[in-house]
């Protein structure tokens, strides 16, 4: 027997109508890249959203075409976030921190047919878009005036003039909710990079799950701002929930240094902000000097890379904001997990909550995950016992776009690449990343461990815990190192710094200090170049 309920496919159009239709006053402000600050409403996106449909329809677009994206966050490329999608088309966001050859690859794969970019890009564009076969329109997000008028790249249109005379009314198509809506290439893998192809109903779901009051905890009464960039996993989900609640956003565009977001969050009376650990050390950094403190913001969400629990004590403590850790992946969309306490956490001692706040948190609902031993035989879940952490879930990954590397799964289950544990609470704490992983003498050594160690010395500003090949152990880890500016340690120091914070045996060989540590498009520590780097490396003791 079947419910009688009302069918209705969970379509991204629905956030934009209900959105507007509810909280149309609602503010969105963006930091442009010509250095001002924009505002507008949720109304005026959705109208504009509207006005970008036509002209998707008016240049004879197909259902399911994809409209590729190198842009910052404002209030242009969320009105494609909606404009794209609501019309059954799918939204390519592309990285545009990614190599000139790896933008061509991910634009030829995903055959895409219209590439909108903020001015900030356009030496990127003029760089490869001969080498782009299959797009057929290019349109610059600025105003008609700000338009070059000698880029040598055919048919290039400014965003405004591509609107212009659009029609804001438009009856948005109803289609399946597993129809795809947006497309997101991962660089987290091995060989080229791969797409994950999300569908309207992932999408959906996981704006509900991320709006939870224990995930995000987003609702009508925030002011949020996602440093987290849209190019980057559709910035977490969070323009979806927050149309999904009615919540104001603030964009900070290209501007991310310590400064810029401190006199958003305080301008704009942010209560919310989300991004990674290397954001938030500027922040701090900049803060700390003039003694400045926040006067409205409450909570951030940390994630991309295990934040340092230096900086979640510096936020709690100096700052009175709680930092909620949190983990993900492209092909997760991405949230799997986020750290909140239980209500038998909250009478605990702050030590003993802190050590709950350093894991990566507990599973979202409608995520799935266990960890394995390399036999594939599923781990105990004591926070002890450790394995290859898989997950499952209604926006996980199938497979990749055009099926690239294959049957990702392993019985039905998507192998993440990293090695956690998993305690009797449900708290997942990530060791290390399966290739970074260090095996010495047959025993595990966290690289994320070492690393934070490191970074709470008051002298360094960035740590990478790499292993290296040892005659006896196997291998022996080591930390290689950036000083902060007029900063000073030795070697010997900072080894004596681990005493007491780690067996004895799992402290690093050696300390190499460099004047800075690849880092990747998406703001993660590159290893596999810091150890191309240290190739010729050989241990003191080895």
């Amino acid at each position: 027997m079947l419910g009688l309920m009302q069918q209705q496919n969970l379509l991204i159009s629905s956030l934009i109508d209900f959105a507007e239709k509810h909280h149309g006053d609602v503010e969105i402000v963006s930091r442009r890249v010509e250095g001002d600050i924009h505002r507008t409403t949720w109304g005026g996106i959705a109208q504009r959203s509207r006005q970008v449909a036509h002209a998707l329809d008016q240049m004879g677009l197909g259902f399911g075409d994809r409209v590729a994206t190198l842009a910052w966050n404002g209030y242009r490329h969320l009105e494609l976030y909606f404009g794209v999608s609501g019309t059954g088309r799918v939204l390519h966001t592309i990285n545009p921190r990614l190599h000139p050859d790896q933008v061509v690859w991910i634009a030829n794969h995903a055959e895409d047919q219209v590439l909108c970019f903020d001015m900030s890009f356009l030496p990127l564009v003029k760089q490869v878009h001969s080498r782009c076969t299959t797009l057929r329109q290019y349109v610059a997000l600025c105003d008609a005036d700000q338009l070059p008028t000698d880029t040598g790249i055919p048919g290039l249109v400014s965003y405004e003039a591509w609107i212009q005379g659009q029609s804001t009314q438009y009856t948005w198509p109803e289609f399946d909710e597993n129809t795809a809506s947006s497309l997101c290439y991962t660089s987290g893998t091995t060989g080229n990079p791969k797409g994950a192809l999300y569908s309207h109903r992932s999408t959906i779901l996981h704006a509900y799950a991320a709006a939870l009051p224990d995930v995000m905890c987003i609702s009508a009464r925030d002011a949020i701002l996602p440093v987290v960039p849209m190019f980057h996993v559709n910035a977490w989900g969070i323009p979806y929930s927050a149309a999904m609640v009615g919540a104001k956003l603030v964009f900070p565009g290209a501007a991310l240094d310590g400064k810029s977001v401190y006199e958003l969050i305080e301008n704009e009376g942010v209560t919310f902000a989300a991004g990674v650990p290397t954001v938030w050390q500027m922040l701090l950094t900049h803060m700390k000097p003039g003694n400045l403190k926040f006067s409205t913001l409450q909570r951030t969400v940390i994630g991309g890379s295990a934040c340092p629990p230096a900086m979640i004590t510096a936020f709690r403590e100096e700052y009175n904001v709680d930092v909620l850790h949190a983990w993900g992946m492209t092909e997760l969309s991405p949230l799997g997990t986020l750290c909140t306490l239980k209500n038998k956490h909250l009478k605990l001692p702050e030590a003993e909550q802190m050590k709950i706040r350093l894991k990566q948190g507990r599973a979202i609902f409608g995520i799935d995950m266990k960890i394995v031993n390399d036999e594939g035989q599923e781990q105990v879940h004591d926070g002890k016992a450790y394995g290859d952490l898989l997950v499952k879930g209604p926006w996980v990954v199938r497979e990749y776009f055009k099926q690239e590397g294959g049957d990702p799964l392993q019985q039905g289950w998507f192998p993440t690449g990293d090695v956690a544990t998993i305690d009797a609470d449900g708290y997942m704490q990530i060791t290390d990343r399966s290739k970074d992983v260090i095996k010495s003498g047959g025993e595990w050594i966290s690289s994320i461990d070492i690393e934070n160690i490191a970074v709470a010395h008051p002298s360094v500003a960035m740590a990478a815990c790499i292993g290296i090949k040892h005659p006896k152990w196997d291998e022996r880890p080591i930390v290689v190192v950036v000083k902060k500016p007029e900063a000073s340690v030795s070697r010997e120091e900072l080894l004596k710094f681990y005493e007491g914070k780690t067996a004895k045996w799992q402290i690093p060989d050696d300390v190499v200090f460099v004047e800075a540590i690849p880092i990747g498009a998406t703001g993660k520590m590159l290893k596999t170049k810091l150890r191309e780097q240290l190739a010729d490396y050989v241990l003191p003791s080895a």
